[in-house]
Parts: structure tokens; sequence; C-alpha cells
């Protein structure tokens, strides 16, 4: 099966700045064009720079959206987040003297990746997206230049493709802990919709076999799988967890196959 994503109306141009030296720059065109979203009247414009890549309504409805770990909401949560007391923590097993390796196989723009590697897990991301892993490769290599979160950066590896074809194929060390966070079902647009993940919404669509990726997730020789989901969501694939982490809008479904151990 090839690679999957939403089909969506809101076909891409891209535009290449001179100076634009980002190495997936051909990757992302490539998928793009065979995907037939390639237009030179787009709705949205992914612009390569000498500063980074970028994503543009054309219009200029929205604020570009980049990924950027070393500044705003993200470097906010790494220093004030509540480190290992934060759900996510507890979700994967993050306990004192052992940091598990976390595959994220629906990587999106790194947020939760990034938190859990700048609290000393390792991070392995997949991205079925080419727009979305344009933004995120390019966050991660501005990331690792900058020293105050280069570290970080360095305990995360991304690989471009679906995660139903390459969920399986990891072949780096032994994965601990599958996460997954499937793109949430569109809700009414309000103040709690922050106006970057309404664009991205926009753009990139629900994931609609996320039922799928769970099934996929619990073959995979892994002590857990993690799925995030709106507080009130029904469980993916109608699959019960062991236990759940519940907070006010988000919980974390997990289930448990076996002890975290770093045996």
């Amino acid at each position: 099966m090839g690679l999957v994503w939403p089909l969506l109306d809101n076909s891409i141009r891209i535009i290449q700045e001179p100076g634009a030296c980002q190495p997936f720059i051909d990757l992302c065109r490539e998928s793009l064009y065979n995907a037939g979203r390639l237009s030179d009247n787009a709705k949205f414009h992914l612009v390569f720079s000498s500063e980074g890549v970028s994503l543009l309504h054309a219009e200029g409805k929205e604020s570009p959206l980049f990924v950027d770990f070393a500044a705003g909401a993200v470097d906010h949560r790494r220093k004030f987040g509540g480190g290992k007391n934060q759900d996510i923590a507890k979700a994967v097993g993050l306990n004192k003297g052992f940091y598990p390796r976390v595959l994220d196989a629906t990587a999106g723009l790194g947020r939760d990746a990034f938190v859990l590697a700048s609290l000393g897990c390792q991070m392995v991301l997949q991205e079925r997206s080419p727009i979305v892993y344009a933004l995120l490769a390019d966050g991660l290599l501005r990331a690792g230049k900058d020293a105050d979160v280069a570290e970080i950066a360095r305990r995360i590896s991304l690989s471009f493709g679906s995660s139903l074809e390459t969920m399986a194929q990891e072949d780096g060390a032994p994965i601990d802990v599958i996460y997954l966070d499937p793109m949430f079902p569109e809700r009414n647009k309000s103040a709690l919709v922050k106006k970057d993940m309404r664009f991205f919404h926009a753009l990139v669509g629900d994931d609609p076999d996320a039922d799928q990726l769970l099934s996929k997730a619990m073959t995979i020789d892994c002590a857990r799988v993690v799925v995030k989901r709106p507080a009130k969501a029904e469980f993916l694939d109608g699959c019960k967890p062991s236990h759940q982490i519940i907070g006010k809008s988000i919980r974390y479904d997990v289930y448990v196959k076996r002890k975290l151990t770093s045996a």
C-alpha cells in the first residue's frame, strides 16, 4: 500500500527562495507532485528560504506556520511545563533512572516528542505528510544549531513515511513505547482551538485510519502503547486501555503489554 494522507482540496505551491538549501526540498516536491497537490494557484504556499521552512495561506488569513523549538510556547513548556509530573511523562512511564525509547508514529509538528526528548527520552519520529515532514525536519535542523536545545534535538530522529508501513521496520535499538496522537476530530471554531492548529487541520485533515494505527501498534514488540485523545472521545478501535491519565481536555489511554524495564 502506498503512502496515504487525507485527500483535501487544499493544493500547495512550493516557493524556493534564493539561499534555501534544505536537503528535503526534492523529497517534498516529488511527494506532493505524485499526490497531485502541486498548483501555481494553490491555497497554501510552502516556502523554503535561507531562514527555514514556513507554511503560508495565500490570502494571508493566518500567520505563517513554522516549527521553532527554541522559542515560544514549545520553549515555555520545556522550561515551565512541569517536567516529569506532566501527564504525558507519566503515560510513557518516564520514571527516575529509566528513559524509554519512544516511537512517535504520528509526529505532527513534534511538540510532544520534543517535550519527551527534553525529559531524557530517545525519540524516533515518523511522519507521512510531506508538508508536515518538511516543517518538522527544518525545525529540528535549526534546533540542532541552537546551543540551548541542541542536546535535546540530538535525541530525536525523524523519517518520512506512513507508520502503517514503517512501524514494524524500525531497525535501531528496541522500542519501549509507541506513542500515537492522531489528528483530533475538528471541533467548532472557538477560542479553545488555536489559530495555528485550525490552519494545520485545514491543510492536513483528520486521520481516518487512526483505528488501524492502534491495531498495528499492538502487534509491535514494545512494553506499552500510548494514545493521546480528547478527554471525551471514544476509544480508538473500540479498544479499552489498561488505564488512563485524564486531564481537563486531553487524556492518555495506556495499553500495557509488559513491564517497562531497562534490562
